[in-house]
C-alpha cells in the first residue's frame, strides 16, 4: 500500500468531517471537532460526537444527522468502514494498511516524530521552581522543576515558541533573615556569642557560608554584640523571645551597624545560594532561559510605576496609613495591601509589576508553576491584570502538590527554617535523576504524591522508570543481535503485522501525536508517563510472546519495524520528561 500517511489522523479524519458538515449545512469554522479514541476495538479506532454537536442547529435526531455526515464524508484511503452507534456517536475504522504503513512515518521522522506546529509558534513563557535562595532545593521543590521542565519541553514539541523563566526573591525579608542569620553564624566563629533565633535559618549551609567570609575576611565584620541587641522587643505574657517583631529589629540594627558591610553579605549569601540552585537544577537536567530578579523591579521604578496605573485606574483606596487594591471587585476574599504603612511595597506589588512585565515582554500566554498552596493567590493576581487592562486568561496556573517522600515507611520533614529538610540534591543521590524525574511527574500535578523511595530503587516490573526503560534497551539488544542496518526497515514491508497484538501496538503507536497535543493542552506532563508505561506494558507483552529475528525476511523486517519504531517513542517521550533511554540495562 503506498499512502502519503497524515502524521495525524485523528486532525486528518477531523477535517474531513468539516466537510462533511459543510456538505449539510452552514458550519461555525470555529467549531471544534472532537475525535476521541475509542475503549474497545469492537467499536473501532476513532469516534466522533459532531451529530450531536449539530443537533441542536439543525433540530433533528442525532442519528439522522450521523447518518448523513456519514453520507457525505469524503472518501479517504484510510478508513475502511464507518458506523453509526449508539445516540449518534459515529465509530471510524482505520484499514489495517494504513496502521501498518504508519510505521514508515514513524521510522523515517526518527527524533522529530510526535512533533507537530498545533502551536503556531505562539510565545509562551512558563515560570517555574522560583524559590527563594535562601537555602539548598528541597524534594518539595523537585516536583514543580520536574514538572515544569517536562510541561516546556511538551510544549516545544507541540509547536510553542516557549521560554523557561526563574524568578528570584532576591528583594524580600527571608533573604534579609538569611543574611542575618549568616552573620550571626560568623560571629559566632569569632568568639561574639549572641542567642541563636529559633526563626533564624538553621541549616548547615548557614555554618558553611559563614565560614566562608571568614576564612576569606577574617575579622573584618565582627562588631560587639551590645549595639545589636538595643531596642529589642520584650516578651510579655509568656510569649518566647523568638517573635517576628523581635528577628525585624536584629535585621534592623544589623543594617545600621554594618553599613555597607551589609550589603556584601546580604550578595554573597545571595550568589552562594543561587549559585548552588543554578547547579542543582542543571544536574537535575532542568535549564532556565532566563533568571529574573525581583530587586530589578524596584531598581527600575516598575514596582512604583505599576502601583500608579492602578491609581490613576481607581483600584486603590487608603486605609489605616496603608494602599490597598481593591481586590474583592475581582473574586478575591479580602482586598489586599500594596504598601505599607511604612512606604514600603508589599510581595504583591512586586508580583503585579512582574506579571505586567511579562506580558510587556511580548508573551501571549504565561503558565506559572505553583505550589498549591497559593491557590488563594490565584484571584488577586488576575484580577490585578484584569484591572491593568490585560486579559486575564492570558494568565494561566498549573498547581503542583508537594511531593513527600517516604523513607523506611517514614515521612520525611522538609522545612527549611528548621534546618530539617531532605534536599533534592539527596533525593537524586538515592534514586538518580532518570527515577525522581519519572516519579515526579507520574501523577497530576495538583494530586498528592508519596514518592516511595524502595520503589523507585528496586528493578522490578513494578518501577514504572525501570519498565519503560528496560523495554527500550529489549528492543536495542534484540536490533543489536540482528546486526542489520536500521535503514532497510524504513521501507520495508509491513504486511505482516495482522496478530491483535501488532494491531494493538501499531494503534498505540499512532496515538503517539495526539498524546503530545492533548498534554500540551492540558498542561499535563502525566499524560506522557502514562502513555510511555502503557506502551512498554504492551511491548513487553509481545516481546515474551514472539519471536523477531526468525527465517522468514518478511515477517522478521516487519516485526523489527514494529519494536525500532517503539523504540523511537520511548526514546522520544522520555527525552521530553528529561530521562534516558538507556541501551543496555
Amino acid at each position: 500500500m503506498n499512502l502519503l500517511i497524515p502524521p495525524n489522523f485523528r486532525t486528518h479524519f477531523a477535517e474531513l468531517f468539516r466537510q462533511a458538515a459543510n456538505a449539510i449545512t452552514t458550519v461555525d469554522p470555529t467549531l471544534r471537532i472532537e475525535l476521541a479514541r475509542t475503549k474497545q476495538a469492537i467499536h473501532g479506532d476513532y469516534s466522533c460526537n459532531l451529530a450531536m454537536q449539530l443537533a441542536k442547529t439543525l433540530h433533528k435526531n442525532p442519528r439522522e444527522i450521523a447518518q448523513s455526515l456519514v453520507d457525505h464524508l469524503p472518501d479517504s484511503p484510510y478508513i475502511e468502514k464507518t458506523e453509526v452507534a449508539g445516540a449518534g456517536f459515529i465509530n471510524i475504522f482505520l484499514k489495517n494498511a494504513a496502521k501498518q504503513h504508519y510505521l514508515t512515518f514513524v521510522l523515517r521522522s526518527k527524533d522529530m516524530f510526535g512533533t507537530s506546529n498545533v502551536g503556531g509558534g505562539k510565545r509562551i513563557q512558563v515560570e517555574f521552581v522560583s524559590a527563594n535562595p535562601t537555602g539548598p532545593l528541597h524534594v518539595g521543590h523537585g516536583r514543580g522543576a520536574a514538572i515544569g521542565a517536562s510541561l516546556s519541553n511538551i510544549l516545544t514539541a507541540a509547536g510553542y515558541a516557549v521560554s523557561r523563566e526563574f524568578y528570584v526573591n532576591d528583594a524580600g525579608r527571608q533573604m534579609d533573615i538569611l543574611t542575618l542569620s549568616t552573620w550571626l553564624r560568623y560571629l559566632d566563629l569569632n568568639s561574639i556569642e549572641i542567642p541563636f533565633p529559633s526563626n533564624a535559618y538553621q541549616g548547615d549551609y548557614v555554618k558553611v557560608m559563614a565560614g566562608l567570609i571568614h576564612q576569606a575576611h577574617g575579622q573584618r565584620y565582627v562588631h560587639q554584640p551590645e549595639s545589636l541587641l538595643q531596642d529589642l522587643p520584650i516578651a510579655t505574657n509568656g510569649e518566647t523571645d523568638d517573635t517576628d517583631e523581635r528577628l525585624d529589629q536584629l535585621i534592623a540594627n544589623a543594617k545600621k551597624i554594618l553599613g555597607q558591610d551589609y550589603a556584601y553579605i546580604h550578595n554573597f549569601v545571595l550568589t552562594e545560594q543561587l549559585g548552588d540552585c543554578r547547579n542543582d537544577l542543571m544536574e537535575f537536567g532542568v535549564e532556565f532561559d532566563t533568571w529574573f530578579s525581583e530587586q530589578s523591579l524596584f531598581d527600575n521604578g516598575l514596582v512604583a510605576h505599576t502601583i500608579q496605573l492602578l491609581d490613576k485606574k481607581h483600584f486603590l483606596y487608603q486605609q489605616d496609613g496603608a494602599t490597598w487594591f481593591r481586590s474583592t471587585r475581582f473574586g478575591d476574599e479580602k482586598d489586599r495591601v500594596v504598601q505599607r504603612e511604612n512606604g514600603q511595597f508589599t510581595y504583591f506589588a512586586s508580583d503585579i509589576a512582574y506579571h505586567l512585565n511579562k506580558f510587556e515582554r511580548g508573551f501571549d500566554l504565561v503558565i506559572n508553576i505553583w505550589g498549591a498552596d497559593h491557590h488563594g493567590y490565584i484571584p488577586r493576581v488576575k484580577g490585578a491584570l484584569q484591572a491593568l487592562g490585560l486579559d486575564p486568561a492570558r494568565l494561566e496556573i498549573a498547581l503542583v502538590q508537594f511531593a513527600v517522600l517516604y523513607r523506611n515507611g517514614k515521612k520525611a520533614s522538609m522545612s527549611t527554617r528548621a534546618g530539617e529538610f531532605v534536599t533534592l540534591r539527596e533525593l537524586r543521590q538515592e534514586v538518580g535523576k532518570d527515577a525522581a524525574r519519572f516519579f515526579y511527574v507520574m501523577r497530576k500535578s495538583d494530586q498528592h504524591l508519596d514518592f516511595d523511595l524502595d520503589l523507585a530503587t528496586s528493578q522490578s516490573n513494578e518501577n514504572p522508570v525501570y519498565y519503560v526503560q528496560y523495554a527500550h534497551a529489549r528492543v536495542c539488544s534484540v536490533l543489536s543481535q540482528w546486526e542489520g542496518d536500521r535503514a532497510d526497515l524504513v521501507d520495508a514491508g509491513m504486511a505482516a503485522l495482522t496478530t491483535a497484538a501488532e494491531l494493538a501496538l501499531l494503534q498505540k503507536i499512532i496515538d503517539y501525536p495526539d498524546v503530545i497535543e492533548i498534554a500540551a493542552k492540558e498542561l499535563s506532563p502525566h499524560l506522557i508517563a502514562f502513555y510511555l508505561r502503557e506502551l512498554a506494558s504492551e511491548f513487553h507483552s509481545y516481546y515474551n510472546s514472539t519471536r523477531f529475528l526468525v527465517p522468514d525476511t518478511s515477517i522478521q523486517h516487519a516485526r523489527l519495524a514494529l519494536i525500532a519504531s517503539i523504540q523511537q517513542i520511548l526514546s522520544n517521550g522520555l527525552r521530553l520528561l528529561g530521562v534516558n533511554a538507556p541501551d543496555k540495562m
